[in-house]
């Protein structure tokens, strides 16, 4: 296998050089670990898929795909890696989308692809747009890219590791390897090129806790169809892992699966940008987000190497990753409050509130009761310590009030 991932990392030579694997000071010092990011974010369509779709592309038409149409199911960074491949090799190419992606993807799909990829929007779902994909290959007789389950795609993805073992300071070994999981394509890829270098227990896998198809696998012990994902974390949240992936990952122990909250990717997401300057989106920032959940307890004084999957963020998001990351820092909270109908209630209730903290919504939910109004609040402050603080104060006022933050049902109804 190592002979085969060598030879695609030097073909890919041809259209990009390697990412960089950083050392990051600002990680490093929060957790008194040597941090090494590998930043596929730079890429050149900001993701580690064009290595797979590339490689796929490369053996297919060395073989018997010459003079085919190549055909893809993806609104995100497949798509992206597959249109700039199409446009490399000078080949057609057509890519499936849901009719709900948005422009901004499309947009960016057709630029990679130029006049080489036409763009069919079929679809509510992912999975109507995939039938529909799969049916276009039968009836041309094209050729089907997978987005992760095709050894080929395994194989371009473990240029990363190949990537990586040459990047690294002479004599330098990670005693850590934290790689994201979506597909497994990439998991399945870098694991079996390191497995001779890294031992099987010095590798962490991150999942989104909306769509943890791998912990469920290989707890399991077989592949695992999720009956419910949550799409916030797009660019992982994979409701089956591959056939083929979820046979090289089958080794591994549940047990070094995390799952990571969407919010708390939401924070790490806004740190690396505010802090870094770097731009990460979701699935990019889920190995990041798990050194958080690691701690210097579990880090200190380790070689650690993080795979920064793809830095494909849509600023238009921005503000709901913002709102997502002050409420797991706990410095927003949203809260339900029983107001008396009289002169002077809010004042009393704006007396309560400390010198950091600020309101950031105030709604009336109903303004018919004659004695007592119900008020929909959003409050931040600069330091999570500080709502205790503020609660302590509406229990001593006699103020009757509900703390609805963290009520996925109401929040998602009223906020």
């Amino acid at each position: 296998m190592k002979q085969d991932v060598e030879a695609a990392t030097e073909a890919l030579r041809e259209i990009f050089p390697p990412t960089p694997l950083q050392l990051n000071e600002h990680l490093s010092a929060r957790y008194g670990a040597n941090i090494y990011l590998k930043r596929e974010d730079l890429s050149p369509v900001r993701s580690y898929k064009i290595r797979g779709a590339f490689n796929f592309f490369r053996k297919a038409l060395g073989a018997d795909a010459s003079g085919k149409t190549f055909v893809c199911a993806s609104a995100g960074n497949h798509a992206q890696g597959f249109a700039f491949v199409c446009r490399h090799f000078g080949v057609p190419g057509v890519v499936f989308m849901p009719v709900t992606t948005p422009q901004q993807k499309i947009d960016k799909t057709r630029m990679f692809g130029g006049e080489f990829i036409t763009i069919r929007l079929v679809g509510d779902i992912f999975d109507q747009c995939y039938k529909a994909a799969r049916d276009h290959v039968e009836a041309i007789g094209g050729v089907m890219v997978p987005p992760f389950d095709h050894a080929d795609i395994i194989e371009g993805q473990a240029s990363v590791a190949a990537e990586i073992a040459w990047q690294l300071p002479d004599g330098v070994t990670p005693d850590l390897v934290v790689l994201p999981v979506g597909g497994g394509g990439l998991a399945a890829g870098v694991t079996g090129y390191l497995k001779d270098v890294v031992a099987a227990d010095h590798f962490i896998f991150c999942e989104p806790a909306g769509a943890p198809s791998l912990r469920e696998s290989l707890e399991t012990g077989s592949v695992v169809t999720l009956d419910q994902v949550d799409n916030f974390v797009d660019g992982a949240a994979v409701g089956r892992i591959g056939d083929l992936n979820f046979a090289a990952l089958r080794r591994f122990s549940a047990d070094q699966v995390m799952l990571l909250a969407e919010n708390a990717i939401c924070l790490t997401i806004v740190d690396m940008l505010n802090v870094e300057g770097v731009v990460l989106e979701p699935a990019g920032a889920l190995s990041v987000a798990a050194l958080d959940v690691l701690g210097p307890e579990k880090l200190a004084g380790k070689t650690v190497v993080a795979v920064v999957s793809g830095g494909n963020f849509d600023f238009d998001r921005l503000p709901d990753v913002k709102e997502r990351a002050m409420r797991h820092a706990g410095l927003k909270k949203y809260f339900i409050l029983r107001m008396a109908q009289r002169p002077g209630a809010l004042r009393d209730f704006l007396n309560l509130l400390g010198d950091e903290d600020d309101i950031s919504r105030f709604e009336y939910l109903k303004k018919s009761a004659r004695n007592f109004g119900s008020i929909l609040i959003g409050i931040e402050t600069k330091h999570a310590e500080n709502f205790p603080v503020l609660k302590a104060r509406f229990d001593a006022a006699g103020l009757r009030y509900q703390d609805i933050t963290e009520n996925e049902i109401l929040s998602n109804l009223i906020i």
